[in-house]
């Protein structure tokens, strides 16, 4: 049994309960707390640390490469795709706005795509025409063929540029985030595995060892891992595999680069090389929650390395690791209402970076 003074404190009722302290959740709990200062806001996440993408990416700043706009258009329709470009685009501004570039080192060196037939270099004007009123550019994309000998990318037919794109350090970020949660005095329970929810006049979050903690309003933050609570929605996880090299003498990458629409991403971090990507080689065995990297997709990832961005170099792998992403029919993500006293903010197509940030917003006014 627990005592009293640990049912008048960390397990009293709350306002509003938060399941997921990923980008999603802790961005959320803000816009909520700025909004309503009064509310009373718990957090709970089942790791000892903010675990999913939020710390297991390749710490991108992005909101898409040329040929993804133009595949999400052509799939979803010029409205949603614009309608996503900008929630991104004001994402990564939103960021900017809070934290210092230096707190979270952000680098707005670029994004790059290579880009290895002509076709899509003939949208180039319309696309730019289109995303002209988010950016505020006249052209967000243009063709770069001078940095391909500068960035040593040899084998690359085209590169496009696009300036608003950059990387940043997706540990200090959730670092800087957690701090302003506690500054605006919202609590957590790290460590802590959601069992069930029962909804009645209010939500009563089931905790493991018989313990329970109520609230007036739930809100999933838990991307991947919502089908655990939300059999209905459309929410299919996806494994990202990474690896970063040792550091390489005289690297000449600088910034981040897209290619085959986004599947393959990699960066400097120094000077050393980030890479990941590739599960349009398996998808099959990437749509998982698990943890793991395969030895069929690091072979993968690091030929890619030996034949695309470090040829006739021998690299030497310092470490590799996997996040889990959540993808569905479409890319818009799933905010809404799923019950009276229940909302999700989920499924972000592996651009929670850049949209948490506004999908908080979405959140502080649907509660």
């Amino acid at each position: 049994m627990n005592s009293i003074w640990e049912l008048d404190t960390f397990y009293r009722k709350r306002d509003i309960i938060i399941i997921g302290a990923g980008f999603s959740g802790l961005w959320t709990a803000i816009s909520i707390k700025e909004k309503y200062p009064d509310k009373f806001v718990l957090i709970i996440e089942r790791n000892t640390i903010p675990l999913g993408a939020s710390t297991r990416n390749a710490g991108f700043a992005c909101f898409g490469s040329l040929t993804e706009v133009i595949a999400d258009s052509q799939k979803m329709g010029w409205e949603k795709t614009l309608e996503l470009v900008k929630m991104r685009f004001d994402g990564l501004q939103k960021i900017q706005h809070y934290f210092k570039n230096s707190e979270i080192d952000f680098e707005l060196s670029g994004g790059y795509e290579i880009v290895n037939h002509e076709e899509p270099l003939s949208h180039i004007d319309a696309v730019n025409e289109k995303l002209k009123a988010i950016t505020g550019l006249d052209q967000t994309y243009t063709l770069r063929q001078d940095k391909i000998k500068e960035f040593g990318l040899g084998k690359s037919e085209f590169l496009i540029e696009n300036p608003c794109e950059g990387s940043l350090h997706s540990g200090k970020l959730v670092q800087k985030l957690l701090e302003k949660c506690h500054e605006l005095k919202i609590e957590f329970l790290f460590a802590t595995e959601v069992q069930n929810i029962e909804e009645t006049d209010k939500v009563e979050v089931h905790l493991s060892a018989g313990l329970s903690v109520k609230a007036d309003q739930l809100i999933y933050c838990t991307n991947a891992f919502t089908s655990k609570f939300l059999e209905k929605e459309n929410i299919i996880p996806a494994r990202g595999q990474v690896l970063l090299t040792e550091p390489i003498d005289g690297l000449k990458l600088k910034g981040t680069f897209h290619y085959d629409e986004g599947y393959y991403y990699f960066r400097n971090l120094g000077n050393r090389v980030l890479l990941g990507g590739g599960r349009n080689q398996d998808f099959k065995t990437e749509e998982t929650t698990a943890f793991e990297t395969t030895e069929f997709l690091q072979n993968h990832l690091e030929n890619f390395l030996k034949e695309v961005i470090l040829p006739h170099q021998n690299i030497k792998i310092a470490l590799r690791w996997s996040g889990i992403m959540a993808m569905g029919e479409e890319k818009s993500p799933i905010v809404k209402q799923v019950s009276e006293r229940q909302f999700c903010a989920v499924r972000l197509s592996g651009m929670g970076v850049a949209l948490a940030p506004k999908m908080g917003e979405i959140m502080a006014d649907m509660i």
